[in-house]
């Protein structure tokens, strides 16, 4: 990214968002890039890629350099907080890429805002309303979050870690087997008494959203849905492909998988990542 960077905030109290602008708004459409739970350091790299327009990153809700809290977090809230990032731009309609529960918080704003988004591509959003397991994985979450409640981080992440890298339908056994240890994982079993991550605040309302199709399908092209090449039948990539099917679209695959755009993940690939982004943003 280039180094003019400003960082600016929207909101008070709980409410504030912190978001960062690289390059200047007047030279063309913004391109605000996110996800969540992730935060915007995550987009640095794939951001470097656009050098020829303003990018806009930021920190979802809770998360980042914003306030934290321990209530639950809804797509809705989400998509009103990205509603007032571009708000306080002044841009007009911006494109939009959002990646794993990013995804999903674009899809809402875009059903709620369609005014406000010029291309929309989401990327992998891990709904699972329209997966033939749905309940299952319902299931498994809700141990998840049980398990957060309980024990705290570190049992919690594990299982959620354990869940993304499945590859394939979840079959009603999967509760059966054993805790994955967190220390696979290079984490603690202890419980530390926080209960601020963000990743479980999100659950299951991300996870849970149901996409509006008649919404999203007035989109038109303005809308792509992505799932990774490499990403198999991952909960994530399968959302992705349960959202484009029930729009009557196709997936668009981007090159990698679920973490692509990051560098120095096994199998990433940020420089072919970013070509298709621009690609599919033209």
């Amino acid at each position: 990214m280039t180094t003019d960077v400003r960082t600016c905030t929207v909101g008070d109290g709980d409410d504030q968002i912190t978001y960062d602008i690289r390059g200047d708004l007047s030279t063309g459409t913004p391109l605000l890039m996110f996800g969540s739970p992730m935060e915007a350091a995550a987009f640095a790299a794939l951001g470097s890629y656009f050098p020829d327009r303003p990018v806009v990153t930021y920190d979802p809700r809770g998360a980042g350099r914003n306030p934290v809290g321990t209530e639950p977090i809804t797509v809705e809230q989400h998509a009103e907080d990205l509603q007032r990032v571009i708000g306080a731009l002044d841009a007009g309609p911006v494109d939009c890429f959002g990646t794993s529960g990013g995804g999903v918080n674009l899809l809402r704003l875009a059903e709620l805002h369609p005014e406000s988004v010029a291309r929309v591509v989401a990327h992998e959003p891990p709904t699972t309303v329209a997966l033939p397991d749905h309940d299952e994985v319902a299931a498994v979450l809700a141990d998840m979050k049980a398990t957060y409640l309980a024990a705290g981080n570190g049992p919690a992440m594990a299982k959620f870690i354990a869940l993304v890298m499945h590859d394939g339908e979840i079959e009603p056994a999967y509760l059966d087997r054993p805790a994955p240890d967190p220390s696979l994982f290079g984490m603690s079993a202890e419980d530390d008494g926080s209960r601020t991550n963000p990743l479980m605040r999100n659950m299951p309302a991300c996870n849970d959203y149901a996409p509006d199709v008649d919404a999203l399908r007035s989109l038109g092209d303005r809308l792509v849905v992505a799932a990774g090449a490499g990403s198999g039948e991952t909960v994530a990539a399968r959302g992705a492909r349960a959202v484009a099917a029930a729009i009557g679209i196709e997936a668009t695959v981007f090159p990698s998988h679920h973490g692509g755009f990051v560098p120095g993940q096994p199998g990433s690939d940020p420089e072919a990542f970013a070509a298709r982004l621009r690609e599919v943003l033209s």
